[in-house]
């Protein structure tokens, strides 16, 4: 100390803290009436902002007050820069933790914005928090007086073993960041890979990808596979899609009749169910002749691949009783079996030089 400890110091140093603090209070209420304003808006950027300044603030406010009262008190050198250098990097820490949380909120936002689902694709979240976190570490290093540079040194030469070492799971890093980067796959859209898994995306990490499949089950898919792989994706380039039902009448049939109910019906199904394309024009081929009926496809529109199977039931049901009102026959495989009499050949026995022909009825008996 340079002088003695007195009674104004530490009522001045008291006052400091206690300021500090009520100031934390005060900026956490304003932080909350002002995260309520944010709620209303459209944009989620500042609901994020708002709720990490809301951890961000009162800390600054407490350390604010504190540094206050370590100027006042009478510190010896050595034990003031010792503080203060404490009070910089908690506060650098408080600080880096808050950028981070601001900055992959943003991202996750840009994200769900993109990709306009409620998943989102955590990988490129994060590798933000991550490289946020790392620079405020590496900050606060150097504020403590710890040199950087060896470390850096270290970390490059010892990045070589470790790339060495996971090989696998930087690989599953850099193709989620390709398919991401790509705008191949997203989140929420319908996969299906030529080694049969499908479902719809659900996340994009930095090692797999997450796929539900229509069962509700998940099915995680490395990211390396994914990228590697044949794949289908239904949601591009466009979501709608059309679906294809085969059907038959019989032969008597007037099919200009059946063209018009056929379309009648997919009009209806086209603008009552769910899931279903409004403004699709039905589309009725007549293409094959049959053993016992004439076949066609009947081209509906679906707005998603899910929706396929509910508008497919539906349109089954509605044209076999429509079929069914109007008199329109759907024939059933038939075969005709001609059995010819005629005359069985005697399989050669032991005693027989020749085989024997005789009738197929009155075969004498010996």
């Amino acid at each position: 100390m340079n002088r003695e400890l007195t009674v104004h110091d530490v009522v001045v140093a008291g006052i400091a803290v206690a300021a500090g603090l009520a100031a934390a209070l005060v900026l956490r209420v304003i932080l909350k009436w002002l995260g309520e304003r944010a709620g209303r808006t459209r944009w989620n950027g500042d609901d994020i902002i708002v709720d990490a300044l809301r951890a961000l603030v009162p800390w600054a406010a407490i350390v604010g007050g504190a540094a206050v009262a370590a100027s006042v008190l009478p510190l010896d050198p050595g034990v003031g820069r010792n503080v203060t250098m404490t009070l910089t990097a908690v506060l650098i820490m408080a600080a880096t933790f808050t950028a981070a949380r601001i900055v992959a909120g943003l991202v996750q936002a840009l994200a769900q914005s993109k990709s306009g689902v409620a998943g989102s694709a955590t990988i490129f979240v994060n590798i933000t928090r991550v490289v946020v976190s790392a620079i405020g570490f590496l900050v606060v290093l150097e504020t403590l007086g710890v040199s950087i540079a060896p470390l850096l040194t270290a970390l490059g030469v010892g990045g070589l073993a470790v790339a060495l070492a996971l090989q696998d799971t930087l690989a599953n890093l850099f193709a989620g960041v390709h398919i991401l980067a790509s705008r191949t796959v997203q989140p929420g859209h319908y996969i299906r890979l030529s080694s049969g898994e499908e479902g719809y995306v659900v996340d994009i990490n930095w090692r797999n990808t997450v796929v539900r499949t229509l069962s509700e089950n998940l099915v995680i898919i490395p990211n390396t596979k994914l990228s590697g792989t044949n794949m289908t994706n239904y949601h591009r380039p466009e979501q709608h899609m059309t679906l294809s039902v085969q059907a038959g009448v019989g032969y008597d049939s007037d099919l200009d009749h059946v063209e018009r109910v056929t379309a009648e019906v997919v009009k209806s199904v086209m603008a009552d169910v769910d899931g279903a394309v409004p403004d699709h024009e039905p589309a009725i081929r007549f293409h094959t002749f049959g053993d016992s009926r004439i076949g066609f496809t009947v081209i509906l529109g679906v707005g998603e691949f899910s929706d396929q199977y509910r508008i497919k039931h539906e349109f089954i049901k509605r044209l076999h009783r429509r079929y069914r009102d109007e008199g329109i026959s759907i024939p059933a495989p038939t075969r005709n079996i001609a059995v010819q009499q005629g005359e069985l050949p005697i399989p050669h026995q032991r005693s027989a030089s020749a085989p024997m022909a005789v009738p197929t009825q009155g075969i004498p008996m010996e």
